[in-house]
């Protein structure tokens, strides 16, 4: 059922049609998603964090975390992609091993380094993607590896964002080289720039749908393959939770 799940899920990533994903928090989000015709959930590690009382990047405990992403698998029927973080200092195996578990048909993994706020070198964030690859395969687990490059992050707010494009593009590329199904260019939302990166990679590209971000017909003619929201619905459906409660008269 699961090796089912996995196919299913790499098989919907389609430049020029993209998978959309609503990330999910809880088992009542997902089966929301599910409900709303959406084929996948995906996670959202803020979401989860916030929802656990913990802070994101890394916060939560691991356990907890994953806890979190398994129920949101057994609630639903359809494929389950995980927001990973950055393995939480898991060794490689046991990282595998718990996603397996939680049945994970897939993962995000970024390559920010927690602990110091850095990113990790190219080369090194590969040979680990490469071994989570390897490591899944050898336990005949086909799961969907997501490779986030932050790059973006570090750059936040500075314009325009084809100045970090090599970089970008030169991680993707390792990305994929390891063997990863699609690269995740998180912030990057300038059309010119998605444009090229997706042109530059020739590989499944995600997209974090944010409200700067082209819309998603464009987003679509330019090539993604996959367009989530990351921790946004979750944001917002705080804030109308807190527009709820304020209207409450006491």
């Amino acid at each position: 059922m699961l090796e089912q799940r996995c196919q299913l899920l790499r098989s919907l990533h389609v430049p020029g049609k993209p998978l959309i994903l609503p990330n999910a928090w809880d088992a009542a989000s997902a089966k929301a998603v599910v409900a709303a015709g959406f084929p996948v959930v995906a996670t959202t590690s803020a979401g989860i964090a916030d929802a656990l009382g913990y802070e994101d990047h890394e916060g939560a405990p691991a356990e907890e975390m994953l806890a979190a992403a398994g129920r949101i698998a057994r609630a639903v029927s359809a494929p389950v992609t995980v927001d990973a973080e950055a393995g939480y200092g898991m060794a490689v195996g046991d990282l595998v091993d718990a996603l397996l578990d939680v049945g994970a048909a897939g993962c995000n993994l970024e390559d920010t380094d927690h602990t110091t706020g850095r990113l990790v070198d190219t080369r090194r964030h590969a040979d680990w993607l490469a071994a989570v690859r390897n490591a899944a395969a050898d336990r005949n687990y086909g799961l969907v590896m997501n490779a986030r490059v932050d790059i973006f992050l570090t750059g936040r707010g500075t314009q325009p964002q084809n100045q970090f494009l090599d970089e970008a593009v030169t991680r993707a590329r390792s990305y994929r080289a390891a063997g990863v199904d699609c690269v995740y260019p998180i912030l990057l939302s300038e059309a010119d720039a998605i444009a090229r990166f997706v042109d530059a990679v020739q590989a499944p590209v995600n997209i974090l749908a944010l409200p700067e971000a082209p819309p998603i017909p464009q987003l679509a003619e330019l090539g993604v393959a996959r367009i989530s929201y990351g921790p946004l619905i979750y944001r917002r459906s705080m804030e109308e939770l807190a527009t709820f409660l304020a209207g409450i008269v006491r």
